[in-house]
């Protein structure tokens, strides 16, 4: 069944985030600071593994790297797209929106939980390969890996952050459940150089949100995602050649 896997991973991170609220209540706050910036170091390596896995090469011995302009290009068109589009503070906005729908208005850290919390859970390579295999083939094995990854991380940043984390369920819904769609109509024109391309783009963004939770928000990575848009209009570029 296309679209099972999306399912459980929003189911996942519903639990996890619940898991998160009644463990947090007993945790001090030093503890969650720490557990914070743990959490952070994890999805700082998450993100560079997942890069590294697509971008390095071995031929004839030899390491090689692959994809370095593309990389380049996507982030940097894909930040001046986001600056103008300002997605970052459009995401923030619909936190704050969320925040007065649960009335939540004097808690805050509502808002950093559920954006920093979705950027993790949406933007990596196993949202973005597990998505389109569970809509090209109904394989949904990647995402109930990830569900299982995406409970334990939502689990740490609701004990963290509150409540917020729980509503990244909102985002995965429909960010995964879009591209399953998108690949069960359209999944013959998707490549394989495409999907590793939107991998290694997807977890240098990840890497990103990695160093804002470690060393407190130094980049914009919601102005970045239209990062991910390049790799696409290349393919069909290059298609067209």
């Amino acid at each position: 069944m296309r679209g099972l896997g999306t399912i459980a991973n929003t189911a996942a991170v519903i639990v996890g985030g619940i898991a998160g609220l009644l463990f947090g209540k007993k945790i001090g706050n030093n503890i969650q600071e720490t557990l914070m910036k743990a959490n952070g170091i994890a999805v700082i390596f998450i993100g560079i593994s997942g890069v590294l896995q697509y971008m390095m090469v071995i031929s004839d011995g030899t390491i090689e790297t692959q994809g370095t302009m593309l990389l380049i290009f996507s982030l940097c068109i894909g930040a001046i797209l986001g600056e103008i589009c300002n997605i970052e503070k459009r995401m923030e906005t619909l936190g704050e929106f969320l925040k007065k729908k649960v009335n939540r208005k004097n808690d805050s850290l509502f808002v950093e939980g559920f954006v920093n919390t979705s950027l993790i859970i949406c933007i990596g390579a196993m949202a973005i390969v597990g998505a389109m295999q569970d809509g090209m083939t109904g394989d949904a094995s990647m995402l109930f890996v990830k569900a299982v990854l995406d409970g334990v991380i939502v689990m740490v940043n609701a004990s963290i952050f509150g409540v917020g984390p729980i509503f990244s369920a909102l985002p995965i819904a429909v960010y995964q459940g879009g591209i399953t769609l998108i690949c069960a109509g359209f999944g013959n024109i998707v490549s394989d150089a495409l999907i590793q391309e939107l991998a290694y783009i997807g977890s240098a963004l990840i890497f990103c949100v990695g160093i804002n939770l470690t060393f407190g928000k130094k980049i914009k990575v919601g102005n970045l995602l239209p990062a991910l848009l390049i790799p696409i209009v290349y393919e069909l570029f290059r298609g067209i050649i």
